[in-house]
């Protein structure tokens, strides 16, 4: 709210390290579309591996652990769960699934937030709700201390705090006079600082991150698990979030370090999907499909090397054997020899 609401008068000046990590957003997006388009069979594999690790470790993150062995059914199963960590990791796992499935057809609103809540806070009194009491976020210390690290802002003025973000937040994603990708970030700081809930504002923040990130066209996050990188950052997630919570509540703080945290988070992400992209090899099955799908998609005569271009991850080797045999059952037919030969889908003129 602070810093959201503040931006809506007052335009912010752009560190250099932001602009930077933007530009590498935006080609790592060009990249996604590409891949999408190319293989969407390998985008499918990593599909499932995301799913668990993302409900595991934004969990985890709040100290809500399952036994390994059990994972499968907690997730995937309809069997009995066994506990509350098992019911909340659930839970987080229908809530990611719901983003998934709907995307940017969620719009972001105080009940698409407090559904979230619901959703991974199961079957307590206060799941959906906002919360009743005001609270303190403490830290508690190897030696034993414990020091308060952040005052949020109080019960009463939660809900309107909320309702004010969201609507605050829409309006200037749809003016653009702010990069989105800088304000999807800022949201999540002031989300953090007015911490709605009595409890779960963690987990619910990770998934308005993606879901504003869907809004957005960024889709990373469906195929390579944003929690996991989170929480593999912890220290320096919870580091920059103290330091850009002082002076919140009188509107003076410096928002930036954690802006950039997690723009870098997200550079992250994307660099570990391609990474995991290229890595992931296709079945035999499947190669065929994506070449027999190239192929139908041109109108009139190609060449081996266009072909490739279009299924980079299967050899020029099987790219041949596939067009040798469609031409024997004519599917195909082929003008003149080696790699100036004109190859045509049959029908095609």
């Amino acid at each position: 709210m602070k810093t959201v609401s503040k931006w809506k008068n007052e335009k912010p000046q752009i560190p250099t390290a932001a602009v930077w990590l933007l530009n590498d957003l935006a080609e790592y997006r060009g990249k996604q579309e590409l891949f999408t388009k190319q293989a969407p069979q390998k985008l499918k594999a990593l599909r499932e591996h995301a799913l668990i690790e993302s409900a595991v470790s934004s969990n985890r993150i709040e100290g809500v652990e399952v036994d390994q062995k059990r994972i499968g059914t907690v997730l995937f199963g309809k069997g009995h769960l066994q506990d509350r960590d098992e019911e909340e990791v659930r839970g987080y796992q229908k809530a990611l699934s719901w983003i998934h499935e709907k995307g940017a057809k969620i719009p972001l609103s105080v009940e698409t937030v407090l559904k979230l809540h619901k959703m991974t806070r199961p079957n307590l009194w206060d799941s959906g709700t906002f919360k009743k009491d005001d609270g303190e976020i403490i830290e508690k210390h190897p030696d034993g201390r414990v020091t308060l690290r952040f005052k949020p802002l109080s019960a009463k003025e939660t809900p309107q705090a909320m309702e004010q973000l969201c609507m605050d937040t829409v309006q200037l994603l749809q003016g653009r006079e702010v990069p989105p990708l800088i304000l999807l970030a800022a949201f999540n700081l002031d989300f953090l600082c007015i911490h709605p809930f009595r409890d779960g504002n963690g987990r619910v923040s990770r998934l308005l991150i993606l879901l504003l990130m869907y809004h957005l066209g960024f889709e990373a996050g469906r195929y390579i698990s944003l929690e996991r990188i989170i929480e593999q950052s912890k220290e320096r997630y919870y580091d920059t979030l103290r330091e850009s919570s002082q002076t919140w509540h009188e509107a003076e703080h410096n928002p930036w370090p954690y802006i950039n945290y997690l723009l870098y988070t997200l550079k992250e992400l994307y660099h570990e999907f391609e990474s995991r992209y290229e890595n992931v090899a296709l079945p035999l099955g499947e190669k065929t499909e994506t070449v027999q799908r190239a192929i139908q998609s041109f109108s009139g005569d190609f060449h081996v090397t266009e072909l490739q271009k279009k299924c980079p991850e299967v050899s020029i080797d099987m790219i041949r054997k596939i067009l040798n045999r469609m031409r024997k059952e004519g599917e195909v037919t082929c003008n003149g020899r080696g790699k100036l030969a004109c190859w045509r889908v049959s029908g095609n003129r």
